[in-house]
C-alpha cells in the first residue's frame, strides 16, 4: 500500500474518501434503476438523482436546474465550447495562454472548423488580467475562458474581476460566453458561482477525494449543445447517468467546499495557508531553489493571490523528471505538472509565463490535501533538501 501521508500530488488526483464512497455505493445499490425508464425503478432513480442534484445546488448556492452531471472537469470544458459550433456564423473564441489541456487543445480543433483562437497572455506572474482579457477581444468573439486557479502554479485567478471587465466591455451589445474551469478551486478555495458575468463552470469530484469519471457542469442559462444523443441532463449531456458517481460528489462538496456555513473546511484552508508559507519558506533556505513565479510569497506578490494547495519550485542543476523519482525512490509522491502533460517535454503554463529553459527543465509541483499535515511538509522539505544537497556537492 502506498503511503498517503508522503502523497504529494493531490493537484493529478486525491486519494478517495472510503467514507463517501461507501455511502454512495449504498445508496446507489438501493436506488439501481435506469432515471430515464418510466416504471417504478426508473422513477425511483430519477428521484434520486434530483435529490443528489439539489444536494449538489445547495451547497454551490446556486440553483439545481443550473447543474448538470458530466463524466469529468475535460467534458465539462468541452460542453460550453463545442456549444459554439452550433452558431450560424463562424467566429472567434478566446482561450487564456494558462488553461488545462482539456481547452488548449480542444481550442486547437476548433480552428480546424473555421473558427479563429485568440490566446489571453498570462503576465510573468501568470496571472490573466481583465486587461489583457479585454485587449485580446475581437469584435467576432463569442467566447472568453480564464480558469479558476491554475493547476501548475496555484494561481488565483481574478474571474469576477474578469466577469465585471467583460460586463462593462460590452455594455448595450452582446457580451462574450465566459467559461471557468474550477477544477482545482471547488474545495480549495472560497468560490461563488453566482457572480454575474460567470456563464459556465466545471468541476471534476477526483480532485476533492471523490471518485474519478463524475464531473459537474454549472450554466447560468441553458445552451445549445453541439453533441446529442439520448436526451439526459436536459439534452445537455446525454449518457445513462451515473447515480453512484453524482451521490458521491454532492457528498465530498458538502463536506469539503469552502463556505462560511463550512467551519471544518474554511479552518483546514486557513490551516493550510500557514503550512504552505512556511513550506515555501523553508524552500527559499535552499540556495538552488526559486519558488515559480519568483514574487510568490513576498512583498512583490500576496499570498492570498495563491491556492495554499499547490506550489511549483525549480531546483537548479536537478532536472524535475529526477528530482520526481529521487523523492519517490524515498516513498514521497510528487510530480512535474500536470498528470495530463506527464512525459512531455513541453511546458506550456511555463511558456506562457516566459520563465527561462533552466527553470522549465528543472521546476516540480508540490501539492497537498485535506488530510496533509505540518509534520508531512516538514518531512517533505527535509527530504527534498537532503536531496538538493546530494546533487550539490
Amino acid at each position: 500500500m502506498i503511503d498517503k501521508k508522503h502523497y504529494f500530488d493531490w493537484a493529478a488526483t486525491a486519494p478517495q474518501d472510503s467514507d463517501i464512497l461507501h455511502e454512495a455505493l449504498d445508496y446507489s445499490l438501493e436506488h439501481w434503476g435506469n432515471p430515464s425508464s418510466i416504471h417504478l425503478a426508473g422513477s425511483d432513480a430519477h428521484k434520486a438523482l434530483d435529490d443528489t442534484r439539489a444536494k449538489c445546488a445547495a451547497t454551490l448556492g446556486v440553483k439545481p436546474e443550473q447543474l448538470y452531471f458530466t463524466s469529468g472537469g475535460t467534458e465539462g470544458d468541452h460542453i460550453p465550447l463545442l456549444a459554439m459550433l452550433t452558431r450560424p456564423q463562424k467566429g472567434s473564441v478566446a482561450i487564456s495562454a494558462l488553461e488545462h489541456g482539456a481547452l488548449r487543445e480542444m481550442a486547437k480543433m476548433m480552428t480546424n472548423c473555421g473558427w479563429r483562437v485568440i490566446t489571453i497572455p498570462s503576465d510573468k506572474d501568470g496571472f490573466i488580467t481583465p486587461e489583457a482579457v479585454i485587449h485580446s477581444l475581437a469584435e467576432d468573439t463569442v467566447y472568453v475562458t480564464v480558469m479558476a486557479v491554475n493547476n501548475e502554479t496555484g494561481a488565483i485567478q481574478p474571474i469576477y474581476e474578469i466577469a465585471d471587465a467583460l460586463e462593462q466591455h460590452c455594455a448595450g451589445k452582446r457580451k462574450p460566453f465566459f467559461h471557468v474551469d474550477c477544477v482545482q478551486a471547488a474545495g480549495k478555495i472560497p468560490l461563488d458561482l453566482r457572480h454575474p458575468g460567470i456563464d459556465s463552470a466545471s468541476f471534476s469530484a477526483h480532485k476533492i477525494c471523490g471518485p474519478r469519471g463524475i464531473g459537474l457542469l454549472y450554466l447560468a442559462k441553458e445552451i445549445n449543445p453541439f453533441l446529442r444523443g439520448g436526451g439526459q441532463e436536459k439534452n445537455i449531456r446525454s449518457g445513462t447517468e451515473n447515480i453512484f458517481g453524482a451521490r458521491a460528489f454532492a457528498l465530498c462538496l458538502e463536506k469539503y467546499f469552502i463556505t462560511k456555513k463550512n467551519e471544518t473546511a474554511t479552518k483546514r484552508f486557513e490551516e493550510q495557508s500557514a503550512y504552505t508559507s512556511n513550506f515555501i519558506r523553508q524552500l527559499r533556505s535552499i540556495p538552488q531553489c526559486s519558488i515559480i513565479p519568483h514574487g510568490r510569497n513576498t512583498d512583490e506578490l500576496r499570498a492570498e493571490t495563491f491556492s495554499p494547495w499547490v506550489v511549483q519550485a525549480a531546483f537548479h542543476g536537478i532536472p524535475g523528471q529526477v528530482m520526481v523519482r529521487a523523492l519517490s525512490s524515498q516513498g514521497f509522491f510528487i510530480s512535474t505538472g500536470s498528470a495530463c502533460s506527464a512525459g512531455k517535454q513541453s511546458r506550456p503554463i511555463l511558456d506562457a509565463m516566459q520563465v527561462s529553459a533552466d527553470e522549465k527543465e528543472t521546476a516540480v509541483r508540490f501539492s497537498f490535501g485535506p488530510t496533509t499535515t505540518s509534520d508531512d511538509m516538514e518531512e517533505l522539505f527535509k527530504a527534498v533538501q537532503n536531496i538538493s544537497a546530494q546533487f550539490n556537492k
